[in-house]
């Protein structure tokens, strides 16, 4: 009887199975409201899952786009080299599909034995370096060897562990030819460069004419002049030596010396040629700065005085400037620097032009240079009385053909030349506005020594 009932109590009070007893309505809301939360998980879950999907074919979609436009061969291979994966440049260079080459092995590839071993060989050190650049021979869908720069890497799983390799490579042909084109380009920048420089400075010279032609007209016409009386000395002396040679009597010579000043012509004659002697100097001394200047020269390994090239520089400038355009030099005797003399020289007289050029409505223009060393660095300052810079043209003050001249003023290259000759020099060249207005440039080089 006692099992019974206990047997009544699980099947329930109808004796039907299944069916329980004693479960209240609060139960089974519970169970329902549990469905619920379940059911509403599934559903998150599966929205997650078909975003996650969604971007792994996007991803899928993005490796295989950036796969099939890689223009070097590519292999994606396992540990032991048997190819799982290649890329449309590589079926294009072998000539065959990728289902074929897929499962098939890496050194296959390659053209012959000696290649294979090479590869081996380089590829047994995978695990501990990657390669690159290794230059090895492909066969090609025409049967030929192509010789291909391969760069061989490691790829790993999220732990760490190795899964194989990743081979790339470009055919040497292309590679060479791609050299080439830069070798060219670079090779035609350099020569544009040049140009360009020696363009500036054949303009800088043509602006400087009148005061190199007055600077060559003084020294011309002092040997000029001496030449002169020398000529007019020399028939003096040829009358006097040819009354000697006719027996002229004692009374009569000294009658003629006197009348010709011969000893006046002997104590000239020393003076006259050391004058010419000086004037022709000083002529050559300025066609040598003016080769000097002109020279497309890139010696910048010697030892020059820029004391003295800024000296030569204003005074050419000046010649050619307003007779009121006043420069103020504080220099000291000497300022040995490493470089080239001509291409400081275009550097110093494009700094003192602009400075012309800046104080033309000024009154009474003035450019003042002066030079402060420290710890083997030379500084020289040149500060014009002008109106200065405009703030919005500091940055772009040494950009190429830039200028603020009117149109057939100026070329835009004066700056932006002087700032690269500066640059290989070692120095640095700035502009800036002065406290006390005006417009400075500071000439920063290294001294000698």
């Amino acid at each position: 009887m006692g099992s019974k009932s206990r047997r009544g109590d699980v099947i329930g009070a109808t004796g039907h199975p299944g069916e329980l007893t004693g479960v209240g309505e609060e139960v089974w809301m519970d169970v329902i409201h549990k469905m619920d939360e379940v059911y509403s998980e599934l559903l998150q879950y599966e929205v997650a899952l078909e975003r996650k999907n969604a971007k792994l074919e996007e991803s899928q979609q993005f490796i295989l786009s950036v796969l099939t436009s890689i223009s070097d061969v590519l292999v994606v291979c396992d540990r032991s080299g048997r190819i799982e994966d290649v890329n449309s440049s590589l079926e294009a260079f072998t000539g065959r599909s990728a289902d074929s080459l897929k499962g098939g092995s890496l050194f296959d590839l390659f053209a012959d034995d000696a290649g294979r071993r090479q590869a081996r060989e380089m590829l047994s050190h995978l695990g501990e370096r990657a390669v690159h650049d290794c230059e090895l021979p492909l066969q090609a869908a025409d049967g030929s060897a192509v010789p291909v720069s391969l760069n061989c890497t490691p790829r790993f799983n999220a732990v760490g562990k190795s899964l194989g390799m990743v081979v790339t490579g470009r055919p040497v042909g292309e590679l060479r030819r791609a050299y080439q084109a830069l070798r060219q380009a670079h090779d035609d920048l350099k020569r544009t460069q040049q140009q360009l420089l020696q363009s500036e400075k054949m303009a800088s010279l043509g602006r400087l004419v009148a005061g190199v032609a007055h600077e060559l007209n003084n020294p011309i016409s002092f040997i000029l002049g001496n030449v002169h009386a020398l000529r007019r000395y020399a028939d003096r002396i040829e009358r006097y030596l040819a009354a000697v040679h006719d027996g002229s009597t004692p009374v009569a010579l000294a009658s003629l010396r006197r009348e010709l000043r011969i000893d006046r012509i002997l104590e000239d004659l020393e003076p006259l040629i050391d004058g010419t002697i000086e004037g022709a100097e000083r002529t050559r001394d300025i066609v040598d700065g003016l080769k000097r200047f002109s020279a497309a020269d890139r010696d910048v390994a010697q030892t020059c005085d820029l004391t003295e090239v800024i000296g030569r520089a204003v005074r050419w400038v000046c010649r050619a400037a307003r007779d009121d355009f006043q420069v103020e030099t504080k220099l000291p005797p000497r300022l040995a620097v490493r470089g080239s003399p001509g291409q400081l020289q275009q550097v110093v007289m494009n700094l003192v032009q602009n400075a012309r050029d800046a104080t033309e409505s000024v009154a009474q223009p003035r450019l003042e240079i002066r030079a402060e060393t420290d710890d083997g660095f030379l500084r020289v300052h040149f500060h014009d009385n002008g109106p200065g810079i405009d703030d919005q043209h500091l940055a772009q003050i040494f950009d190429p053909f830039f200028t603020t001249k009117p149109v057939g003023q100026g070329t835009g290259l004066g700056l932006a030349i002087s700032y690269g000759i500066v640059e290989r020099h070692g120095g640095t060249l700035v502009a800036a506005n002065a406290a006390d207005g005006g417009a400075e440039f500071v000439l920063g080089l290294p001294l000698a020594g």
